[in-house]
Parts: C-alpha cells; structure tokens; sequence
C-alpha cells in the first residue's frame, strides 16, 4: 500500500473535525498529524502531542524554510502542518488524515498533489445556518465572519473529488471510509504494479508457447 494524505473539508460545524477522529480511532491505516500553532496551551493539553507549541518568531522561521506543507493565521494564531509530520507518518505506512479548510488544502495539494480531497456537505441551508448562527456567546461580527467564511467555503467545492452530505454521521463515516479503501487500490497506488502485470504475462506466455508447440 501506498499511504496518500486524506483532507476533509467543510463550512465550519460541518463535521470534519469528527470524523478525523472516527477515522482514527476506526481504521488501523491512518494517521495523524500533530499540527503547530503559536497560541498558549489550554488545560490538558500537551506539546507534541496535542499541538508543536511554538513561538512566533520560531514559526515564521520554519515558515522561511519552507517546513510547512501549509499554514494560516487564524483569530490572530498560526497554525501550520510540518511536511515532517505528514512524512513521519507515511514512514508507518499509514495514511494522513487532515481536518483544514479550503485555503489550507490548496497549499497543502501544492506540495502533496496525490492528495485525495472530500467535501462534507450539511444537509440543508438550515442546519448549516443553526451550526453557524447556534453560538449564543459570540458578537454579530464573528458571526458574520462565520456566515461570509462558509460562503466561500461552498463555493470551492467543484475542486474537490468527493462531496459527502453529513446527514447521517455513521453513513457519512461509512461513505468516507469507503472512499479511502477505494483510493488504496487505485492503478498508481499498487505497488509494483507494472512488475506483478509483467510477471503475469510472462508466465502466461511461456504457457501459450508450450501448448502452441504442443499442438
């Protein structure tokens, strides 16, 4: 098997955080990539397991050197993805799986172009208005942020391969899980496969010539 990073995306609340984690807790063959991010830790939370927590300053010159296979600034953090963590675990032989938005998933195919993409769709313009719109706690402009954020998001997804309407959370899982087994066994992901093809011909060949002398 040939491990290929899967990235999942969705308007906010659209449940692509959650089946990352059904994913890694369901399948023995993917994997997960501890992300980096420049805010403080919260309760609970331990560096290098949860997050790389770094500085600023040591983001950005990561950021120079091109480590990352895609970052972002998000509510005044950073947030970014370590082509050493994506390779770390390919090194398992495991896929990656990556819950990130539409920005971050054009910079990420940039670097990892056989990267499959699934889009989760809510299953209606309402559900997806109460996900956005439910947080009682927060300000008319952060809501409007939400609001014009997932617009766009929705707007991108003729450029993903797979759409998946998040209905259902166990079909959806299903759908998805569906997908990964389907993408393992795509032509350019066997391995060896022009040598196995080969190697089949040949015995066929040596067959088709003894029976043609034979006859």
């Amino acid at each position: 098997m040939i491990p290929f990073p899967l990235i999942l995306s969705s308007p906010s609340g659209g449940g692509k955080t959650t089946l990352a984690r059904m994913l890694l807790q369901r399948r023995g063959d993917v994997g997960y990539s501890i992300s980096c991010t420049t805010r403080a830790p919260r309760n609970g939370e331990q560096d290098g397991r949860d997050y790389h927590f770094l500085s600023r300053d040591e983001f950005a010159a990561r950021r120079a050197r091109g480590e990352f296979a895609e970052s972002a600034e998000v509510h005044g953090n950073h947030y970014g993805t370590l082509k050493s963590e994506i390779e770390r675990v390919f090194g398992t032989g495991r896929h990656v799986v990556m819950d990130i938005d539409i920005q971050g998933a054009r910079q990420f195919v940039a670097t990892y172009p056989e990267s499959v993409l699934v889009f989760l769709l809510p299953p209606s313009a309402e559900t997806l208005l109460g996900r956005l719109t439910g947080r009682q706690t927060e300000s008319p402009e952060a809501v409007l942020r939400r609001l014009t954020g997932a617009r766009d998001e929705l707007a991108a997804v003729g450029s993903y391969q797979y759409v998946v309407v998040n209905d259902d959370l166990e079909r959806a899982f299903t759908q998805v899980a569906s997908i990964v087994d389907a993408e393992t066994v795509r032509h350019r992901r066997v391995p060896l496969l022009e040598v196995r093809v080969r190697q089949l011909v040949d015995g066929l060949d040596r067959e088709i010539t003894r029976y043609r002398r034979a006859t």
